[in-house]
């Protein structure tokens, strides 16, 4: 044995020395290097050092040791005391070894060097981006303590402010495998509808829930929140009357951010709205339509039929703005002659949030679809001749018609309607009527009780809502706060109270005590229950809603958690590969930025509580908005646009008010370059523009002279110019600085489209290149999920002399941030909640916060290295259509199909055959015909984007098959696809290929295969033969589709 231990003499003696010997000592004689070997060893223990100053394997003394090579110390660094849960080398993929890599094949010698010959060197960035306390970025852990403490500053109090806004119970089983689940989340909107299936037929049960509440035979997929979805309503009214009536006429009894969003959009479109009480409405032959609140803001039900029938003679269409839990229970508004419902489905299931987001509606008669905004889900058939889901009627979006699209929507709320849908589904006819009942017996209960304490109640019917009057409103709400609750002040002596599920007799207690001025009355409020007649007379439903079996059949837990399990499968994700769609940034979604959406601090605040119970979320809106003009160069921001396309009006609207301050509000022309995004025409018309389009050149570029001479020609006009950057074509155009130049010198503002912000961060900025105004997609750039189609968030950042005018509202104001220096000078209120989308800026706030100043910009470098190093691998296979100055793209680049005709080929084929290889198509057709835009994100790995390019590749190989004549024109594996496991295993098969060539293209497509639930969708019969809700008809063949 003691020949095993030998040379630790010295060590032992300075063991001896204090006993069990000393630490520091013994490391002392380790680190000098001063141990003999061959030393002997006495004493009881002695620890031996194996690595730096630890001392930690133990020996019996006194033993002879062998000698020993000399022990390497590491010693430790402060670097290597850092904390390892950094976030910024979690979102950005690629690692050194890959971007050398990539680097090489794009022919630079370095990453910098690619990126300084791809930026215009005139408008790159300066100095590294401050971003305060966040430049250096916060660890994972870190952002969600310091989060959690700014959350914790709001105040939650019970909430009975109504207004649109409710308390609701998310079921958990659609919280954890809907809301938290990426499977649903980063899924993008349906446009590739074989791997859309799922989410289609949610939001097919959206439609058909909505449309048998409101007795409506059609409805769309969702809009931005009510108070849009009310404007939508009027433009559609104009629109029905041919923009030959001028004057909408609004109920005094509707919500207020309803109203004030109704006179904004009526303002851009040269409309009159007209607010009273409805009884003392004016309806003219210039009247198109008039907007009713059922039930009304203040919680009464009236009887509308008498004035529907008054408009319906002006030939005036009538709008109602309601309540899908009342009309679980009350008659709905076709019944009454309502011809168009708006309304909100947030109690349905979707957090308050402090505004949202939240899913609204528009339903309609079909006689009205073609002027019906937003997507429409529609059932068509598959190339096998079975029932499919698509999108249906897109030639009414503005991403095909422009400027004469019905509304300039792109991103809306699908997520969250998805969330309603499943709510419905869950609890079913039955389930929601208890909801609504048990919610409208508390009410009575509540009225009952406040009558039997001497007070006045309304004397009209109500649901939710009771009216009181009081001796003072400001004396009640001060009470009911001190208690923890909030109170809606009518006026100086009427409160109103509304209730949802959340309510509790208790709660009506409380209540009864505010009331009675602090002393508990005589009476409970289930001792008033028997007491209490809760029925609605005249205005109770009667006829049946949601028979369709999707919605009797998933009530228990297991039954809907596999029924969201089935649709979620149906439906590719960034789940399952990289989602390359040219301008819409399919980055990560990462999960810790996702936490805090769902904590009740931040969830279950409404969006019209005083400001003291909602410090944390105003902490946040000061900082966000903070790092947000940082980012743009800008000094003022605006949150409050919920949308990207909502952003560009907005912007737009601002730039109207300044020309207007000036004296010059004949500045009414809009210079768009013809490759824009469909939303910047739609959103220029709806902002009261005329439009004038400039074509771009060869490269890719504006065309400089054109331009010149269109806004030389109306610089007496000239409001604004829209354009992205880099440009639609995936180029930094050069001469952007000049062009700015020539718009501010014909008077005119510059707008810039956000969408391709990605390509700007830390390495230039709107501020810097020359614009006065730019929208931010925080559902592209800063990581908020698309959710198959919104929600997203569109703020603006403004030069200067434009921050007075940015949106305002009624209840809250609002306006630049993070410096707020009043709204006197506003142009008026874009959303429902003051600072829009609410619950999902701490998606962004924390993105931003946890890659810092550093970690963004990286982020952008990488965007760019991808693409570059993508269409350096595709360029031998298909042309790439636009380039650089210094042959390089931006973040994304086109690839030219149009040489492929010769074959039969077009885009669309390529499309559905990468989904045999488990991918998503590019964005397709745009901004030119017969092309695919690809844009890779910094989020994905090398391996990834080689997949994807060998994907592409190996398609193009396909495609010299049929160049060659060696496979049919008309039947080959593009034409055919995507191929579905059931035509693969079918018992015969007559293609002229292979089942593996058509199902296993790629041997990594074996490691995971997606198989798309349906063949190629007849996208011509679902338009021709459209069917957009479960009813009797075609409840087969949405049973086939639902698989139920």
């Amino acid at each position: 044995m003691s020949g095993r231990y030998r040379g630790l003499g010295r060590l032992a003696g300075l063991l001896r020395s204090s006993g069990q010997g000393s630490r520091s000592s013994a490391a002392a004689a380790v680190n000098e290097g001063s141990l003999n070997a061959g030393a002997p060893l006495s004493g009881n223990w002695a620890r031996c050092c194996l690595t730096g100053n630890r001392l930690l394997a133990t020996a019996p003394l006194g033993m002879q040791f062998a000698p020993v090579l000399p022990v390497a110390v590491r010693r430790l660094t402060t670097e290597s005391l850092q904390p390892t849960d950094t976030f910024a080398k979690r979102h950005n993929s690629a690692g050194q070894s890959d971007i050398e890599d990539m680097v090489k094949l794009t022919d630079f010698s370095s990453l910098d060097e690619l990126i300084d010959a791809t930026v215009p060197k005139a408008i790159r960035r300066k100095e590294r981006m401050d971003l305060g306390e966040y430049t250096e970025g916060l660890t994972e852990s870190g952002f969600l303590a310091k989060f959690r403490a700014m959350a914790d500053r709001n105040k939650v109090f019970k909430s009975y402010l109504g207004m649109g806004y409710y308390n609701t119970y998310l079921p958990t089983v659609i919280q954890r495998n809907l809301l938290e689940n990426p499977g649903w989340y980063t899924q993008y909107t349906p446009y590739q509808s074989e791997i859309a299936q799922g989410r289609l037929e949610s939001l097919l049960n959206f439609q058909t829930m909505v449309s048998d509440l409101t007795g409506m035979p059609m409805s769309n997929a969702s809009l931005l929140d009510e108070a849009t979805a009310a404007a939508e309503a009027m433009t559609m009214c104009s629109a029905i009357a041919r923009s030959k009536k001028i004057k909408f006429l609004v109920s005094d009894k509707c919500h207020p951010q309803t109203i004030a969003v109704c006179q904004t959009r009526a303002d851009g479109l040269g409309l009159k709205v007209i607010v009273s009480d409805e009884k003392d409405f004016d309806i003219d032959k210039d009247t198109c339509g008039i907007l009713l609140q059922y039930p009304a803001t203040d919680g009464a039900i009236h009887d509308y039929k008498a004035i529907a029938d008054k408009a319906h003679q002006a030939k005036a269409q009538v709008v109602a703005a309601t309540d899908l839990l009342a009309l679980t229970v009350m008659q709905p508004p076709s019944e009454w002659g309502a011809d168009i419902c708006v309304g909100s489905a947030q109690r349905f299931g979707v957090p308050m949030g402090y505004g949202g987001p939240h899913a609204a509606f528009l339903a309609c008669d079909t006689q009205h679809k073609r002027l019906l905004p937003g997507r429409i889900i529609g059932v068509s058939k598959d190339s096998n001749g079975k029932p499919a889901l698509r999108m249906a009627m897109q030639t009414r979006e503005q991403h095909i018609r422009r400027d004469k699209a019905t509304s300039n929507i792109c991103t809306a709320q699908a997520l969250l309607a998805n969330i309603a849908a499943m709510y419905a589904v869950y609890h079913g006819p039955d389930g929601l009527k208890d909801i609504a009942n048990r919610t409208h017996g508390l009410a009575s209960i509540l009225a009952a009780g406040a009558s039997k304490l001497g007070l006045q109640v309304g004397k009209e019917p109500f649901f939710d809502t009771v009216r009181i009057t009081v001796d003072s409103s400001k004396e009640a709400i001060k009470a009911a706060e001190a208690e923890g609750c909030n109170l809606r002040p009518l006026d100086d002596k009427t409160i109103t109270i509304s209730f949802d599920e959340t309510t509790k007799l208790e709660d009506v207690d409380q209540l009864f005590k505010i009331l009675n001025k602090g002393k508990a009355p005589n009476f409970t409020a289930e001792q008033l229950a028997p007491e209490v007649d809760s029925a609605l007379g005249s205005f109770k439903r009667t006829s049946t809603f949601l028979q369709q079996p999707i919605f009797n059949l998933y009530h228990s837990e297991h039954e809907m958690l596999r029924y969201l399990k089935r649709l979620e499968n149906r439906d590719l994700s960034l789940c399952h590969s990289m989602i390359a769609l040219g301008s819409c940034t399919m980055k990560l979604n990462a999960a810790t930025e996702m936490i805090p959406i769902t904590w009740p601090e931040l969830a279950a605040l409404h969006p019209f509580v005083p400001l003291d119970q909602a410090q944390g979320y105003q902490e946040m809106f000061k900082d966000l908005a903070a790092q947000l003009a940082e980012i743009t160069a800008f000094p003022a921001v605006s949150l409050q646009p919920n949308s990207g396309a909502s952003g560009e009006y907005a912007g737009l609207m601002t730039i109207r008010a300044y020309h207007q301050s000036r004296g010059e509000g004949n500045r009414n022309i809009c210079i768009i370059p013809t490759s824009a995004h469909g939303t910047n025409p739609a959103s220029a018309i709806m902002a009261g523009m005329k439009i004038v389009t400039v074509p771009s050149d060869r490269q890719g570029n504006i065309d400089m002279a054109q331009l010149k001479q269109k806004a030389e020609a109306n610089k007496d006009k000239l409001a604004a110019l829209m354009i992205t950057y880099p440009s639609t074509h995936g180029v930094y155009e050069e001469g952007v600085d000049e062009i700015c130049k020539t718009i501010h010198d014909n008077g005119g503002q510059v707008y810039m489209d956000g969408a391709n912000m990605n390509a700007q961060v830390g390495l230039t900025a709107p501020g810097l290149i020359g614009a006065d105004v730019c929208h931010l997609n925080l559902h592209k750039t800063f990581c908020i999920p698309h959710g198959g189609g919104g929600p997203g968030m569109g703020p603006i950042g403004v030069q200067a002399h434009l921050a007075p005018f940015l949106p305002t509202h009624p209840l809250v104001p609002t306006g630049s941030l993070p410096d707020f220096k009043g709204d006197k000078d506003s142009f008026g209120v874009m959303a429902a909640a003051p600072f829009g989308s609410s619950l999902i800026l701490p998606i962004s706030y924390a993105y931003i916060a946890m890659m810092g100043s550093d970690g963004l910009t990286q982020a952008s470098r990488l965007s760019i290295l991808n693409a570059n190093y993508m269409a350096a691998r595709l360029k031998d296979h298909y042309p790439i259509l636009f380039k650089g100055k210094a042959g390089t793209c931006a973040h994304e680049f086109i690839l030219d199909l149009r040489q492929l005709d010769k074959a039969g080929i077009e885009s669309e084929d390529i499309a559905k055959r990468l989904i045999d290889y488990g991918y998503h198509s590019p964005t397709m057709s745009w901004p030119v015909p017969n092309t695919l835009m690809v844009e890779p994100t910094e989020s994905e790995s090398k391996a990834e984007l080689d997949r994807f390019c060998n994907a592409l590749i190996a398609i193009r190989e396909e495609i010299a098959l049929i160049e060659k004549g060696e496979i049919s024109k008309t039947d080959n594996m593009l034409k055919n696809a995507p191929h579905t496991a059931d035509e693969v295993l079918a018992e015969e098969w007559t293609r002229p290929y292979s089942r593996e060539v058509a199902a296993f293209p790629a041997e990594w497509v074996r490691q995971a295969k997606f198989w798309p639930s349906t063949g190629r969708v007849d996208n011509v019969y679902g338009d021709r033969n459209l069917i957009s809700t479960l009813n009797e008809e075609v409840q087969p063949i949405a049973a086939s589709v639902g698989g139920s």
